[in-house]
């Protein structure tokens, strides 16, 4: 069986989150094998929403604990995703 975890993470006001979202990143870091963020527009028009993609490994624990701790920020969702595929 083929067992992935993935986590997206929307921000608004990516301003005032970013700094706060990316702490609790860097402190959990271990459990991310891969992040991608994403946001409209560039330099000037930079907007202040934007959303990451995480490719997450380790005990499903940390990654409730991971997901309930940014959902403790204004203007931040963030959800958890495991995906099951038979392997054949």
């Amino acid at each position: 069986m083929i067992k992935k975890t993935v986590m997206v993470v929307l921000i608004s006001h990516r301003n005032d989150a970013a700094s706060k979202v990316q702490s609790v990143l860097t402190g959990w870091g271990c459990l991310i094998k891969t992040r991608l963020g994403i946001h409209e527009g560039v330099q000037e028009n930079c907007t202040e929403n934007g959303l990451l993609f995480l490719d997450l490994v380790g005990e499903q624990e940390k990654l409730i604990e991971l997901e309930r701790k940014l959902n403790l920020f204004d203007g931040v969702s963030a959800r958890k995703l495991d995906l099951e595929l038979e392997d054949k």
